[in-house]
């Protein structure tokens, strides 16, 4: 399914059916879209959006996110895989404080479940990053 572009969010890059390549709800989801656009609070900020789809309309809970937070939120799932339980440390530059100790096993046993579906998405990143830090570079 495409973005809309009638939309209070104005997308610019889109990934389209995105349904068909939502880990682990694959084809069982109502996100259908993604984009990189003008956001709906301020034309002049970029924010990436998860276009969701009742079935019938454009769902209101769709999400908008300026680019930073998307980018803190990336940097702290791959450090939440990597972290130890026993560091009163955050591993980056974010402060990230572990709170609940009696749970962080779930990240370790979430990752060990799905690695199939994250270690690519993780390559990917490193992959890209590494293109944009050398397009900085010039």
């Amino acid at each position: 399914m495409k973005a809309p572009t009638n939309l209070s969010h104005k997308p610019i890059l889109t990934v389209e059916d995105y349904d068909f390549i939502d880990g682990k709800y694959v084809e069982n989801t109502d996100a259908k879209a993604l984009s990189i656009g003008l956001s709906q609070w301020n034309v002049d900020d970029l924010s990436g959006k998860v276009w969701r789809h009742s079935g019938n309309k454009w769902s209101r809970q769709s999400e908008e996110l300026p680019f930073h937070r998307i980018l803190d939120l990336s940097i702290l799932t791959i450090a939440s895989f990597i972290e130890d339980p026993d560091s009163d440390f955050a591993l980056t530059n974010l402060g990230e404080k572990i709170i609940n100790k009696e749970n962080f096993h779930n990240l370790s046993d979430y990752l060990q479940a799905n690695e199939k579906r994250i270690k690519p998405r993780v390559e990917e990143i490193k992959r890209i990053s590494t293109l944009f830090l050398e397009k900085l570079k010039k």
